[in-house]
């Protein structure tokens, strides 16, 4: 079993906590660590503006993950 240790200063500056979820990628040589919202659904509910419907708001939805998903690369 692998384990990583996060120092505290780092959890403290990026907020992580026991149980926090992060996103783990690979850039070149590097492994880069971001913290998850804690509540993606709270997060998508903001961008849209109003609650999620999954008929009325799925291609807005889609269209700004693609977005910010492809400038975190």
């Amino acid at each position: 079993r692998y384990t990583l240790v996060i120092t505290k200063n780092l959890r403290d500056q990026l907020g992580i906590r026991e149980g926090s979820r992060v996103l783990m990628r690979i850039s070149g040589n590097k492994l880069i660590i971001e913290p998850l919202p804690k509540s993606p659904f709270k997060v998508l509910g903001e961008i849209i503006g109003e609650p999620y419907s999954e008929k009325a708001d799925e291609e807005k939805a889609i269209k700004w993950l693609m977005r910010n998903a492809s400038s975190r690369h």
